[in-house]
């Protein structure tokens, strides 16, 4: 009996040095933001917008409209692009400038950008500063939960009067990308994204 418990505290010993001298090593991005965040605020915007825009707009479909853009994100153009075509789609003309144009839409962006949330259970990573060893994460249980947002509306203004007509409904919409990991080496990731990258 005493042999065969020596033999699984071995058994165990080994499997742990043997999963701490293992590590992956990932290329961190080179761009403001990673793949996954882009597809997430990107899905998140077309998302928002109504496959209706005649319940959206209290303006005639096919009216000439100039777009505006406020906020504090920095993705304006995006928005601004996404905005025009879906526009364009619905039978509205967008104009370069206001001089053509009956009504200026002004897109108020509330909020545009990705949240991370964790949750990990097990052995944070290790980095001796006497002794040159160190060990990798252990997860027993990890997760984390990135989420996509989207918040904007509309302010319509008639022209070239500058009259306020109304302001649209908020635009809302978000998306997810989770990862999880268990028992060191067990990995599944979950989304709600229409073209998620592949799932490693």
């Amino acid at each position: 009996m005493m042999k065969k418990m020596v033999k699984v505290i071995c058994l165990v010993a080994a499997l742990v040095y043997l999963l701490s001298a293992c590590s992956t090593t990932q290329k961190m991005t080179n761009s403001l933001r990673t793949a996954t965040e882009q597809l997430l605020i990107s899905e998140a915007v077309m998302r928002s917008l109504s496959k209706r825009p005649e319940s959206a707009l209290p303006i005639p479909q096919g009216a000439n409209v100039k777009l505006d853009i406020s906020g504090i994100s920095l993705d304006k153009d995006f928005i601004l692009g996404v905005v025009a075509g879906w526009l364009g789609q619905h039978g509205y003309m967008v104009q370069g400038s206001a001089e053509n144009a009956t009504y200026r839409i002004n897109i108020v962006i509330n909020s545009l950008g990705t949240e991370l949330g964790n949750t990990f259970v097990g052995i944070p990573p290790i980095q001796a500063s006497l002794i040159p060893i160190s060990l990798p994460e252990l997860a027993i249980y990890k997760a984390e939960y990135q989420t996509g947002y989207a918040n904007f509306y509309f302010d319509i203004f008639e022209l070239p009067s500058n009259r306020f007509v109304a302001s649209s409904s908020p635009f809302i919409a978000d998306t997810f990308f989770n990862a999880y990991t268990a028992l060191f080496v067990f990995t599944h990731k979950s989304t709600d994204l229409v073209s998620p990258l592949p799932l490693r």
